[in-house]
C-alpha cells in the first residue's frame, strides 16, 4: 500500500482535473503543479505550489522546459524503501512524490491537423512521458496517473482506504503508462517516417493445445484495445487453432442475415446455410444441403437457441462447437449430454472492423475486411427476362453466401437454402460442377451465385441443363454481351451487382 502525501499535476487535457484535485485535498495531499494546470487549480480553490518554487528555477525555452530538473526526478524516482536513496534525498532537500497526473501533449490528435512541420514538433511532449516513465519505473513509490478516464476509481479507492493505494493499483497504472507511451512515441515515428507503420497491440489471452498440426504451437492473441469479440464458453474441451478458424468463418457469415439463420462450417469451408422464419427450420435447411460433409462441423446461429432447434443439432450427429447469442435452459440441458460439444455464446450485435492480415514469403499482406453488404441500388438487370420477388430474395441469399465461398465460387439455392456450393477451384466452370454434383435437392426454379463473372459460356448452358433459371454475380468480363445473350436465348434471368467477392 501507498500513502499519497505529495502529487505533482501537469495536464494539457484539464478536463476533470480540478474536481480530482478537490478530492486529493480531502486527504491532506500537497499539490505541486506547472503553469495554466497551476493556475486553474488555484482559481477553482486548490490550494497549488507551482513547481518552479520547487525547482528554483523558472520555465525556460517558451515552455519546453519545466519539469525536467533534479528536483522533480530524484523525488519520482526515489525508492522509499531504499535507505541510501532516503539519506542522499534529505542531504539534498528533495521531498519524494508519491503521485504524477500527466496527459500528453495532444501530438497524436494533431497528427489530423496538417499543421507544418515546426508546429507539429511543439506538440511532441518530453517531460510529460519522461516524468511519466520514472514513476512507472517506481510504480511502488509512484502512482502514475496517465488518463482522465482514471480519475474517478483511483479517487474512489483514496476514500475507501483513507488515502492509500494498493499495489495492484500502481502497477495497472504503471502497466498504462507504458502502453501509452510506446503508441505515442510510435505515431511520432510514423510522422517522420512519413509512411503507415503497423503495430500489433496483441496480449495472448490463452495457449492452444497446437496449431493446424500437432507438430505447431499455436495461441490466441487478443487485441488490447478490447476490441476482439469475447466468447464465453459454457460447455466442451478446450479450443483448437482449427475450431477458432471454422468459427471466425460461421460467425462472419451468419451476420449476414437479418432473418433467423443458420451456417454449418467444415474446414474453414461453409458446407451449408438456411433461412427460415423459424430457427429449427433454418437449422434443418442448412444441414441438409451436405449431410455427409456436416460431420463435425461448426455451427452458426444468429437467434437464441431453444429446444426445438437444440433438438434438431443433437438428431444431426457429431458436432464440434455451436455458437449463438444465447441459449434456452431446455436447449442447454440437451446439450449437456453431448460433453465433447463446444457449446459458445458471444455478441452478435459488436461492430468488428479488423484488418485482414496474411503472412507470405514476401511480406505480410494487409486490406480492409470485405464487409460492403449488397444494396438494391448495386442490382442491374441485364436481361429481358426479370427476376420474380421469390428468385430476387433467393438471389440475394446466394450472393451474401458465395460471399464467404473460397474463390473460384458458386453457390446454388433455393427457397432462401443452400442446394450446392463449389468452391477453391482454378475454373468457373469446375466450381459449378462440384455444385451442381453436391445438390442437396432439385435443381428446378434454382438460383445461382457467382464470385467473379463468367468469362466463357460454358457455366450458362450447364447450370441451365441442370434447372437454373436465374444468376446473379458481378459483370465486368469482355464477353459479358455474349453471356447476356445466352442468358436471354435460354430464358434465364441475369442480375449484374458490379462488385465481386474474391475469396483466396
Amino acid at each position: 500500500m501507498l500513502k499519497i502525501r505529495r502529487v505533482l499535476i501537469s495536464v494539457w487535457d484539464k478536463k476533470g482535473v480540478v474536481d480530482f484535485a478537490k478530492k486529493l485535498s480531502e486527504h491532506n495531499v500537497e499539490i505541486i503543479s506547472t503553469g495554466k494546470t497551476a493556475s486553474l487549480l488555484r482559481k477553482s480553490g486548490v490550494n497549488a505550489q507551482d513547481v518552479s518554487s520547487l525547482t528554483l528555477f523558472p520555465e525556460i525555452l517558451s515552455g519546453r522546459v519545466k519539469t525536467l530538473h533534479p528536483k522533480v526526478f530524484g523525488g519520482i524516482l526515489a525508492n522509499k524503501k531504499h535507505p541510501l536513496h532516503m539519506e542522499e534525498i534529505k542531504n539534498l532537500s528533495i521531498q519524494p512524490i508519491d503521485m504524477v497526473i500527466v496527459n500528453l501533449y495532444p501530438f497524436v490528435q494533431k497528427v489530423n491537423d496538417k499543421l507544418i512541420w515546426d508546429e507539429m514538433v511543439e506538440y511532441i511532449d518530453i517531460g510529460g512521458p519522461s516524468m511519466l516513465r520514472a514513476a512507472a519505473k517506481n510504480f511502488k513509490n509512484v502512482a502514475c496517473v496517465s488518463d482522465c478516464s482514471q480519475y474517478k476509481a483511483i479517487a474512489d479507492e483514496l476514500k475507501k482506504s483513507k488515502g492509500f493505494l494498493s499495489e495492484n493499483t500502481l502497477k495497472a497504472l504503471a502497466q498504462q503508462v507504458f502502453y501509452l507511451t510506446r503508441e505515442y512515441d510510435n505515431c511520432i515515428y510514423n510522422y517522420f517516417k512519413g509512411q503507415e507503420i503497423l503495430t500489433w497491440n496483441l496480449e495472448k489471452s490463452s495457449s492452444l493445445r497446437y496449431g493446424e498440426n500437432p507438430h505447431q504451437s499455436a495461441g490466441l492473441y487478443d487485441l488490447v484495445d478490447g476490441s476482439s469479440l469475447k466468447v464465453n464458453q459454457i460447455q466442451g474441451k478446450e479450443l483448437s487453432y482449427n475450431n477458432f478458424l471454422d468459427l471466425d468463418a460461421a460467425y462472419t457469415c451468419i451476420r449476414e442475415f437479418d432473418e433467423p439463420a443458420a451456417t454449418i462450417v467444415k474446414h474453414a469451408s461453409i458446407c451449408g446455410v438456411g433461412v427460415d422464419k423459424k430457427l429449427a427450420s433454418a437449422y434443418k435447411k442448412a444441414y441438409l444441403t451436405d449431410t455427409l460433409s456436416s460431420f463435425g462441423g461448426i455451427i452458426a446461429l444468429n437467434r437464441k437457441v431453444d429446444k426445438e432447434t437444440a433438438d434438431q443439432i443433437i438428431k444431426s450427429g457429431f458436432k464440434e462447437c455451436v455458437i449463438a447469442p444465447s441459449y434456452s435452459k431446455e436447449a442447454l440441458k440437451m446439450f449437456s449430454t453431448k460433453k465433447n460439444l463446444r457449446v459458445l455464446e458471444t455478441s452478435f450485435n459488436q461492430k468488428i472492423s479488423l484488418r485482414d492480415i496474411r503472412a507470405t514469403a514476401f511480406g505480410h499482406l494487409v486490406q480492409e475486411k470485405d464487409a460492403v453488404s449488397l444494396s438494391k441500388n448495386n442490382l442491374r438487370v441485364v436481361t429481358k427476362k426479370k427476376p420474380s420477388p421469390h428468385q430476387l430474395k433467393d438471389l440475394v441469399f446466394a450472393w451474401k453466401v458465395v460471399k464467404y465461398v473460397r474463390s473460384n465460387a458458386i453457390v446454388v439455392a433455393k427457397n432462401q437454402s443452400v442446394l450446392g456450393i463449389g468452391g477453391g477451384q482454378p475454373s468457373r466452370v469446375g466450381a459449378a460442377k462440384i455444385a451442381l454434383a453436391k445438390l442437396a435437392g432439385s435443381c428446378k426454379g434454382a438460383v445461382l451465385a457467382s464470385d467473379g463473372f463468367f468469362p466463357k459460356e460454358d457455366s450458362i448452358k450447364l447450370v441451365h441443363k441442370k434447372g437454373v433459371r436465374a444468376i446473379i454475380q458481378p459483370g465486368g468480363s469482355i464477353k459479358d454481351n455474349d453471356i447476356i445473350d445466352l442468358c436471354n436465348k435460354l430464358g434465364i434471368v441475369m442480375i449484374f451487382v458490379g462488385m465481386r467477392h474474391f475469396r483466396h
